[in-house]
């Protein structure tokens, strides 16, 4: 485990460990560390060896015990109070807590009354039907642990695409600049901006192929080689994904990008379009085939195009898909009747509506939010901290919403060419009815409303919850509209048909969640809202300044949901986005 996540991984440990002995405010400033850790990643490091604790205390969410407890672990590669709490309770507690729903209270049980410490632990006691026999857990518990667990395991072996991305643009980058290389790119579901990736496949063009593969095989993120030869290695990366590398001659590089680009379904479709129309496709080319046939076959003929993947698809008629939605759906089709969308341009979200700052469960102040967002080039955000149903982060209820709007009314006053909106993640509770009153809601710039409880109710009741709480006419969009967390939670039962027809009816945006673990709206959904008109929002759900780096992954999910600028409210400047508001309120 690369040294900055162990750091975040002890600090995530140490939470649970305080909230398992009910130790007031060191859970959530440790969550806090880690969540911090997390995010600024090497920036961590950089700041102790350039000012001790001292300058780790600048950083967010870092106060005097922790940024000790950094130098502790950067000078000694330990932390001896987490040694001591391991001997103490020698329990995976990062491993269990993947499993959604495990809280600090549940791990302390199922130590103490079964000795499990880890998964393979969990398991067995799954398996022998002890933990049914527990006070308080019963057959009702032990099936839905049991279901969660499985649902944890289907996710192993994938890594989140916000997780692997900037890994393999560091590749990338890296090979890129190894003498005689003429290009570099990633391919396959990276390149496609799938939500999750298993592998990392990458190209690469030159004469000197050995030069590449050395700087391949021995980058300091390769842990083990699997394979090494002169035009194909593969390795194993430390963050536990497989890469790699084919290296291919330069004029052939369109037709192996393309090849290797699209999901398989789209390369059948493709392949037997090209069929059709009298060509043979692989990853060397385009081919025209030979009319003589020999054997009951038609051989390759001469090469058509082969340089570029537009050169490609033009040759058989076609507009080239985006990479995004190269998945075997509709495309092929779209593309021979020149009608591909004109999908959202990366880049194109002008400010982010749901952030999170330190006036509820977020690491940093409302100014060093908007500093952070300006620095990126947006021009404004919206502040939606929880409410107070959520009373365990700090939820704002009605006075503290006020004080908060007084206090961002200030903070504008100081900003120059940036615009932080008044707002709320207001919680729904169980009813449909929402956390704050219609009075506090109507005084807001912008009004987000989420789920935060009761993901279990029936298809019917989630449904009319939802639909009643879009119905308030003070409300803008609904959050991160179906509550799943990849890997640890699936997504609520309801009818989204029925909520779309809602959004539709009440003119309530849905969002795109943006945050890697919940990808929300997935793209499937977005391409139903394109479809309905109703209008979409891309968001980060930041919780952190580093967070916002999360933006073009929502962009991404546009995109594979078909969606073009004119689908996405916040592409919009913060004036066009407070008339949409306004007019229909």
């Amino acid at each position: 485990m690369p040294k900055i996540q162990e750091l975040a991984k002890i600090f995530f440990e140490f939470s649970y460990w305080n909230e398992m002995n009910g130790v007031a405010f060191k859970p959530r400033a440790y969550m806090l560390a880690s969540e911090s850790v997390s995010a600024l990643g090497d920036e961590v490091e950089a700041a102790w060896r350039k000012g001790g604790i001292k300058a780790l205390k600048e950083l967010p969410g870092i106060g005097q015990a922790i940024a000790e407890k950094i130098d502790e672990f950067m000078r000694t590669g330990k932390v001896k109070e987490y040694a001591d709490l391991k001997k103490k309770f020698p329990v995976d507690i990062w491993g269990l807590s993947r499993i959604e729903g495990m809280g600090p209270k549940h791990i302390k049980d199922l130590y103490e009354r079964l000795k499990v410490k880890n998964l393979d632990g969990l398991k067995r006691a799954l398996a022998a039907g002890k933990v049914k026999t527990l006070p308080r857990w019963g057959e009702k518990s032990q099936a839905k642990l049991h279901k969660q667990l499985l649902l944890m395991q289907e996710s192993s072996g994938r890594q989140l695409l916000g997780h692997v991305l900037p890994v393999a643009d560091e590749i990338v980058v890296r090979l890129s600049k190894v003498p005689g290389v003429k290009r570099c790119a990633y391919a396959g579901s990276i390149r496609r901006r799938q939500e999750t990736i298993g592998d990392i496949d990458l190209l690469a063009t030159t004469d000197k192929p050995e030069r590449v593969m050395e700087t391949f095989v021995s980058m300091p993120l390769v842990e083990t080689v699997h394979e090494r030869g002169k035009t194909r290695s593969s390795v194993r990366l430390k963050i536990g994904i497989d890469a790699d590398l084919r290296v291919v001659p330069d004029k052939v590089y369109g037709a192996t990008l393309q090849y290797f680009t699209g999901d398989k379904k789209h390369n059948v479709m493709l392949r037997e379009f090209a069929l059709s129309k009298g060509y043979t496709l692989n990853e060397y080319g385009l081919f025209r085939l030979k009319r003589k046939e020999e054997g009951g076959r038609r051989k390759a003929g001469g090469l058509v195009a082969c340089k570029t993947e537009e050169e490609i698809y033009k040759k058989l008629g076609m507009d080239t898909p985006p990479p995004e939605i190269r998945v075997g759906g509709d495309e092929i089709d779209a593309a021979r009747r020149h009608e591909l969308p004109d999908l959202l341009p990366y880049g194109s979200v002008k400010g982010d509506l749901q952030i999170q700052s330190d006036w509820s469960d977020g690491a940093a102040s409302i100014e060093a939010m908007a500093q952070a967002a300006k620095a990126r080039g947006l021009e404004y955000i919206a502040i939606t901290d929880h409410t107070k149903s959520l009373a365990f982060i700090h939820g704002l209820d009605d006075k503290r919403v006020a004080e908060q709007g007084r206090a961002i009314d200030k903070l504008n006053r100081k900003l120059k060419g940036f615009t932080v909106l008044k707002g709320t993640e207001c919680d729904i509770r169980k009813d449909g009815t929402l956390d704050l009153s219609d009075k506090t809601l109507a005084a807001l710039d912008w009004v987000g409303v989420s789920v935060h409880s009761n993901f279990r109710l029936s298809r019917d009741e989630q449904t009319k919850r939802v639909v009643k709480a879009i119905s308030n006419p003070n409300v803008d969009c609904l959050f991160h509209p179906t509550c799943r967390v990849i890997g640890k939670r699936e997504p609520i039962e309801w009818d989204f048909d029925e909520v779309l027809a809602a959004a539709k009816k009440y003119g309530v945006a849905l969002e795109i969640d943006a945050f890697p673990d919940r990808s929300d709206l997935r793209d499937v959904l977005v391409r139903e809202a394109v479809r309905a008109g109703v209008k979409l929002a891309i968001d980060t759900d930041a919780h952190h300044p580093d967070h916002l780096l999360y933006l073009p992954l929502g962009e991404a999910i546009a995109r594979r949901g078909w969606a073009t600028k004119a689908d996405v409210l916040n592409a919009k400047n913060a004036k066009q986005v407070l008339a949409w508001i306004a007019k229909r309120r």
